[in-house]
């Protein structure tokens, strides 16, 4: 090994810090460092990146790991004065920087920086010829490590084997997590019990008695993490490990510990409901309906890979028929999906398949195999390396993809393993509870016997929120933690349109809600008999109608169930799940073709690229943002990038030519924002000889409050009520805390729908409303009160909101409205509409 630093050598017993001076992280040694950037003393992969970025491993080839920890202490400056030169997964060679950091910074915050380097595993390794004196940086040998043992002897598998014989969990109190000090305490009481020991913490397990394993876990305080042990004391090791863990690992957690329970365990929120169930667990709600079912928890149990194998041949040919089977499979599933017109769905199985291709995964795990690991085994560590830095960067969407990721992989390594989780033995109506379900999941499911599904994690912008909505499956994601306690085969009621889960309930309870969902399913029957005809209401005000759609089978399937446009086209599908922008010819003729679908005499809106916040494209890279829902994201993309949105109207205004088109811009909030993009659209339409309508998205408050004015220069206006609710409330709408206090209908947003819809009016323009709100139908007859023209739904909803609305008279639904613009919230207001709805 290298020399990673210029400076005086130190011995490792002389370091002022216990976890290196008494050797708890295994063996090495230290420098004093003169100079402020750490190369890499041999060749090999970073395979562990602290969050901090005050620490990294190594793992050369041969399979040794080399941990260095830049200063004492600095775990504590949380990042700042590091600057990373390399990423997790990256492979390195001897003398490339991989780390600089600010010397001075770390003089002034840091207790030291002495920095050590400590080869972490096998255990077999020795060093000999420690550097002693002065070392120069990538020049001068600092050690060398005697690998003499084979590393397949010494290496022995874990002996977990099954359900583990104890299990437990526990909360991290230590501020910083499990650092390089709490987890070499930590794998040292594990080294020493009479059991194998497992943790598990953010979908990531780890070995007790590995450091850089347990390091891997990027555990932060609160956090919580799950014990297994295995073997005839395992019992009392889980005990012993939950102990040291709740003391601290040798480190002062009295503090956090007092602050985490006092805070997050016996203290009552403010706004908590005292009146409500609690029997109620919250969730977010991502794909609507009732249910009455019974709970499974699905807890994924691994099946125990053996890591080393000796034909590596046989390995490699094993996981390449493993991989090109899948892929197989999954085309089969495209092709299925995309013939049933189950267009969104094939994207997304699509886009599996593609992962399956791209070399990256492959290429990794069969480098592993040619180290002696087994095929099973390298292709999960290989998969598990790419979700881990995918999560790592804690961004929404990315981890949604890495959630694609771990899909694709579990179906592999099933293939690999022979190991399936099936569904027959469930009970009828069943209600499975996952930490996070996945495409492949839902798909799997037998419709006949699920009620519902759940998930701690997810949300409802995710891919299977997608594919639960276009199933018809009710699905509460973000769910309160507490669904945990409850036992399977807990009999419950889902209300995934209120966001809500109801345990126990009573047989009264239980007929009530068959009988609400029977009704519901009458009435959709009835509502489709009359749905091709318009939407009159009782005193003769025609009420449009249109779909909100996705692709060119959603605006199909949208004419069979009497839509009568088109009142949002998101052209994000285009854009999204693929390496390049597509170009303008592709555009023209997607945009004609969906066109031609609705005839020339029934409009479309066709809104322009909504991307930003959480919907980034991997190929137009968007600066890192503190806030990106508050940042660049909507028009203001296309504002910062014309050429892309240039693209973009030009293809629009070819495809015109076919029908009835009106373009709409996302995201305005300024006079200033719609000039400049006219100005744009005025540009194309002359040199192209088109005429067309162009309106904005109604979805800021400043919008709305300035309606009067874009009112004199927009064709019309469209509120997209899931936004404008989320910026008037400054709530985000994913978020699980907040859900049940997340209402479109709150007192404040139809206000701002009245102020559009009267500022419409004096520019002569129609307002339409396209957000979530416009298919609630409880909802409709106050919109229709407060004087919007048009209801843009989901494709589904398209029978029952018309005839809804054939039930109204437009008279008695402004003086409901007048109503409810006085109420202080929206439950008030959703207490009116009951009331006048009993009345009716």
């Amino acid at each position: 090994m290298l020399a990673p630093l210029s400076g005086p050598i130190i011995p490792i017993d002389q370091v002022p810090d216990p976890v290196f001076s008494e050797r708890m992280l295994g063996d090495g040694i230290a420098i004093d460092p003169v100079d402020n950037i750490l190369l890499a003393p041999v060749d090999a992969e970073v395979v562990q990146l602290h969050a901090a970025h005050h620490a990294l491993t190594l793992r050369t080839d041969s399979g040794i790991e080399i941990l260095m920890h830049v200063g004492l202490d600095t775990v504590t400056l949380r990042g700042e004065g590091f600057s990373p030169q390399v990423n997790e997964g990256d492979k390195v060679k001897a003398g490339q920087p991989l780390l600089q950091f600010d010397a001075d910074y770390l003089a002034c915050h840091a207790r030291s920086l002495i920095t050590v380097i400590v080869q972490t595993g096998p255990e077999s390794l020795t060093i000999n010829h420690p550097a002693s004196g002065h070392v120069n940086a990538g020049r001068d040998r600092l050690l060398t490590l005697d690998t003499s043992p084979s590393i397949g002897d010494t290496d022995t598998p874990s002996q977990a084997q099954g359900e583990p014989d104890a299990e437990a969990s526990v909360r991290i109190p230590n501020p910083e997590g499990l650092h390089a000090r709490p987890s070499a305490v930590l794998a040292k009481l594990c080294h020493q019990c009479h059991a194998t020991v497992k943790l598990a913490c953010h979908s990531i397990e780890a070995r007790g008695d590995s450091v850089t394993e347990l390091m891997k876990l990027n555990t932060r305080l609160g956090d919580d993490v799950t014990i297994k042990a295995w073997g005839v004391d395992a019992k009392n090791v889980v005990a012993s490990v939950v102990a040291a863990i709740e003391s601290g690992l040798g480190e002062d957690v009295a503090s956090t510990s007092t602050q985490t329970s006092t805070t997050e365990e016996t203290e009552t929120p403010l706004l908590t409901n005292e009146k409500s169930d609690p029997r109620r667990l919250s969730g977010v709600r991502a794909a609507p309906g009732l249910g009455i079912g019974k709970l499974i928890h699905i807890r994924r149990q691994h099946p125990e890979l053996q890591e080393w194998a000796s034909d590596i041949a046989t390995e490699q040919h094993q996981l390449n028929n493993a991989i090109s089977s899948t892929c197989d499979d999954l085309r089969q599933l495209v092709t299925k999906l995309a013939a049933a017109g189950e267009q969104e769905q094939s994207e997304i199985f699509n886009a599996h398949a593609q992962l399956l291709e791209d070399p990256a995964l492959a290429e990794t795990a069969n480098h592993m195999i040619t180290k002696g690991r087994s095929a099973a085994w390298a292709w999960n560590d290989a998969v598990n390396q790419q979700v881990r830095a995918l999560q790592s960067l804690d961004n929404p969407l990315l981890a949604g993809r890495a959630a694609d990721i771990d899909d694709v992989g579990q179906r592999v390594l099933s293939v690999l393993t022979g190991i399936s989780f099936g569904t027959e033995n469930w009970p009828v109506n069943a209600i499975p509870v996952y930490l996070d379900i996945t495409p492949s999941d839902l798909l799997s499911l037998d419709r006949d016997r699920v009620a519902g599904v759940c998930s701690l994690e997810g949300g409802a912008s995710s891919h299977a929120a997608i594919i639960s909505r276009s199933l018809g499956i009710p699905y509460l994601a973000g769910m309160d933690s507490r669904i945990n306690e409850q036992p399977d085969d807990a009999t419950v009621i889902m209300d995934a349109d209120a966001g809500y889960l109801l345990l126990s309930p009573s047989e009264q309870e239980i007929s009530q809600c068959q009988t609400q969902k029977d009704l519901a399913e009458r009435t959709y029957q009835d509502a489709l008999q009359t749905t091709t005809q318009p939407a009159i209401t009782q005193d003769g005000t025609h009420i449009e109608v249109a779909a909100n759609v996705g692709g060119l089978d959603e605006a199909r399937k949208a004419v069979e169930l009497g839509a009568e446009g088109i009142g949002l086209l998101r052209t994000e599908f285009l854009y999204l799940n693929r390496t390049t922008e597509p170009d303008e010819d592709e555009q023209t003729q997607i945009y004609s073709d969906i066109i031609s679908a609705m005839g020339k005499e029934r409009p479309v809106i066709i809104r322009t690229l909504d991307v930003g916040g959480d919907k980034p494209l991997p190929y137009l890279p968007l600066p890192e943002e503190e806030n990106p829902f508050l940042g660049e994201r909507g028009i203001r993309v296309g504002i910062n990038r014309p050429t892309m949105l240039r693209r973009q109207i030009r293809a629009l205004l070819r495809s015109a030519k076919v029908g009835n088109l009106r373009i709409m811009l996302p995201m305005i909030a300024s006079l200033e924002e719609f000039r400049a993009v006219r100005k744009l659209v005025e540009e194309e339409r002359q040199s192209l000889e088109s005429s067309i309508e162009l309106g904005i998205m109604i979805e800021v408050p400043s919008a709305a409050l300035m309606a009067r004015e874009l009112a004199r220069e927009a064709d019309f206006f469209s509120i997209g009520t899931n936004d404008l609710t989320q910026y008037t409330l400054a709530m985000d709408r994913g978020h699980p805390k907040l859900a049940s206090r997340i209402d479109s209908l709150h007192p404040a947003v139809l206000r701002l729908i009245a102020m559009t819809v009267e500022g419409a009016r004096a520019g002569n323009r129609w307002t339409g409303i396209c957000g979530g709100i416009a298919s609630d139908i409880t909802a409709i007859p106050l919109l229709l009160g407060l004087g919007v023209n048009e209801l843009s739904v989901s494709v589904p909803s398209l029978p029952p909101v018309k005839a809804r609305i054939r039930e109204l008279s437009l008279a008695d639904c402004r003086a409901l409205a007048q109503q409810a613009l006085a109420m202080e919230d929206a439950t008030q207001v959703r207490a009116l509409l009951a009331q006048w709805k009993d009345k009716e």
